[in-house]
């Protein structure tokens, strides 16, 4: 999951994913980062821990970190939150399969029109939005993936 700064979409994304993956028994491990590095090694913003905690989901473990060309092998699948995200981590690509590994994640419900996930950092009120966005998308992402599991 990659965001800009990695402190409000992508840990939201982060832990809304790993949550739903381990509620459906899946062994997966699930990260984010931000394309910049201003935020590194911080906490995820205030407001994304509480809306995370609003579901009883536990973020605050998360630390911040910025994406590296490395993580194209670490990861099977990464999501972008914006336009921007994309376009900055595909410049880290140095090969196809690694481009086909980057998506934006609102793909998973919109497919094809390159939604962005908007940047709640400058709107308090924006988090639940983003929340229910995010939730939406790791929600068929999941079951996708396990309709492929089972036949």
């Amino acid at each position: 999951m990659v965001c800009l700064g990695n402190i409000c979409r992508s840990p939201l994304a982060e832990g809304i994913m790993q949550h739903k993956a381990q509620a459906a028994g899946l062994n997966w491990t699930v990260d984010s980062a931000g394309t910049g590095h201003w935020h590194a090694g911080e906490m995820p913003d205030s407001r994304s821990v509480k809306t995370a905690r609003q579901y009883g989901i536990d973020i605050t473990g998360q630390r911040a970190r910025q994406f590296h060309p490395g993580d194209f092998e670490q990861f099977d699948r990464i999501f972008v939150m914006d336009t921007q995200n994309f376009r900055d981590v595909l410049r880290h690509a140095r090969s196809d399969e690694h481009r086909a590994k980057v998506d934006l994640i609102l793909n998973e419900i919109y497919p094809g029109q390159d939604r962005s996930v908007p940047d709640p950092y400058y709107d308090d009120d924006g988090f639940d939005r983003v929340f229910q966005m995010l939730e939406a998308a790791c929600d068929q992402f999941i079951r996708r993936h396990m309709t492929l599991l089972n036949g």
